[in-house]
């Protein structure tokens, strides 16, 4: 089979290698059809690691995908995979924090191979069919509106609150809708890219501005009080301060972007003197049920999607999601699949 594997920084080889085998009991075997590439996915390819994990061995990314059951209880059937595999035994398993499981493995992440292969045995409890109505491509990106879900519940945002969302990629623009759902009275954004302000009007701001006009704009527009709940979702400290100015007092902040660094930084002083709070967000949290449902109502997974490449052309999507021209960059394994809706029973 093809499989694209991630050697060194910048360093992605596609190439053939033997088949997963025959998968163990509670696995099924699956042909991924649709994988999309995400910010965390480009740290490990721009910068050899997220924070203080590193490449350890080659290994295959891919953590947003959709594939066809081979084997298994859902066999023949389409399916979305969640790429976390928890424990199932430790305290915060138990307590329900999937995402918070200290041994947890991720799909392209560390030793464990990804997606951006044409077949791999994943465990059956996290395997979601598939709608008819939601394409191959729409059922990769269930994962991060997953994590946008999960965003907006860590923001405690209650309805009639103003928000304001820190960066406005993929992730950014789900984070927006989810919001919308979630009866948001306005949604402002914050984004340094053109067409991405444009693509997240489109995805129903009321207002989007440059990190030029930042907080400063925010504040005019909710006449000096400031937002009530911010998500960050840009990775970067510069993020943070606007949405420590942009807050008002009391407010919540919740942290979603993933920096390139160890540490993260904030204006304390200002943070301190509003009493703020600040929460991490980690991933999501068995959110695939919900995700499917807001998809199909309203949420256009589809429409996110700029680009696609085939598998045998990897690096051009890594290079082309990396220069962050467009918007959701998707690798496309089986094409005859990924580019319909499906034919899920």
């Amino acid at each position: 089979m093809l499989a694209a594997r991630l050697h060194g920084v910048g360093d992605l080889r596609v190439a053939t290698e033997p088949g997963p085998g025959e998968p163990p009991p509670g696995w099924s075997l699956v042909e991924v059809t649709s994988v999309g590439i995400c910010g965390s996915d480009l740290h490990w390819f721009s910068d050899g690691g997220i924070g203080e994990n590193r490449i350890e061995r080659p290994v295959v990314p891919g953590h947003e995908f959709a594939a066809v059951a081979v084997t298994g209880p859902y066999a023949g059937r389409r399916v979305a995979v969640d790429p976390a595999i928890p424990c199932q035994h430790c305290e915060r398993c138990l307590a329900g924090d999937h995402n918070l499981c200290p041994t947890v493995q991720f799909a392209g992440h560390g030793t464990l191979d990804g997606a951006l292969q044409e077949y791999l045995v994943w465990p059956d409890r996290l395997l979601h069919p598939l709608p008819d109505d939601l394409s191959d491509d729409a059922g990769a990106l269930l994962e991060p509106l997953g994590v946008a879900i999960h965003a907006v519940g860590v923001s405690h945002l209650k309805p009639d609150s103003d928000v304001l969302v820190v960066g406005a990629g993929p992730i950014g623009q789900l984070v927006v809708q989810v919001a919308r759902t979630q009866g948001a009275a306005r949604v402002f954004a914050v984004e340094p890219l053109a067409h991405r302000r444009a693509a997240t009007l489109d995805a129903g701001a009321d207002a989007v501005w440059s990190p030029d006009e930042g907080a400063d704009a925010v504040l005019d527009a909710t006449g000096g009080r400031g937002v009530d709940v911010v998500i960050e979702v840009a990775g970067t400290d510069s993020a943070i301060g606007i949405a420590v100015a942009a807050s008002r007092p009391g407010a919540r902040v919740a942290l979603a972007g993933i920096p390139s660094e160890e540490s993260s930084s904030f204006p304390a002083a200002v943070a301190r003197r509003k009493g703020l709070t600040f929460a991490m967000v980690r991933r999501m949290n068995d959110t695939y049920p919900r995700a499917i449902a807001m998809a199909l109502n309203g949420i256009d997974l589809d429409a996110l999607v700029t680009d696609r490449y085939a598998l045998t052309d990897a690096v051009k999507a890594f290079t082309a999601a990396a220069e962050r021209r467009g918007g959701k960059v998707v690798v496309e394994i089986s094409p005859v699949r990924s580019s319909h809706r499906g034919t899920s029973s």
